[in-house]
């Protein structure tokens, strides 16, 4: 059985996003996957877990955040995917993380899902997407 729900993302996305979470633990690991154009290749980019609390939350820090988004302007690409694990919890969109990604009721980033792994004693064991649609996050559907 996979633990990362098919069609999903190329297996060299899935394999990095996989290592930084099981690298991360026991805090949340976080990043984002960014896409040449609107169909180009995909790369992961680990961030550092800034949160106070890295066991129970994530945070990127203002000036990682921005580099990534002039890195990704100069080579030709967007963010389309932030990640981040709950470490020993269900890979469910928490209401923390509905209140990071979408403040006020409307999405930070508009059209970028939202992948979560669940770290087990180091372990992903399962993988879910949301994407914003109507008015709150909901599991991306295959």
């Amino acid at each position: 059985m996979s633990r990362w729900p098919e069609p999903g993302w190329p297996e060299g996305v899935r394999d990095a996003v996989l290592r930084h979470l099981e690298a991360a633990w026991p805090h949340e690991g976080c990043g984002v996957i960014l896409q040449e154009g609107t169909a180009g290749p995909c790369r992961v980019r680990p961030l550092a877990n800034v949160s106070p609390r890295p066991r129970t939350a994530y945070a990127f820090s203002p000036e990682e955040w921005l580099a990534v988004c002039m890195e990704a302007d100069a080579r030709g690409e967007r963010v389309v995917c932030v990640f981040h694990s709950h470490v020993e919890a269900p890979a469910t969109f928490s209401s923390e993380d509905h209140a990071q990604a979408a403040p006020g009721g409307q999405p930070l980033l508009p059209g970028v899902s939202y992948l979560i792994g669940s770290v087990h004693r180091g372990c992903v064991l399962w993988v879910s997407e949301y994407e914003w649609r109507g008015d709150v996050f909901r599991l991306r559907e295959t």
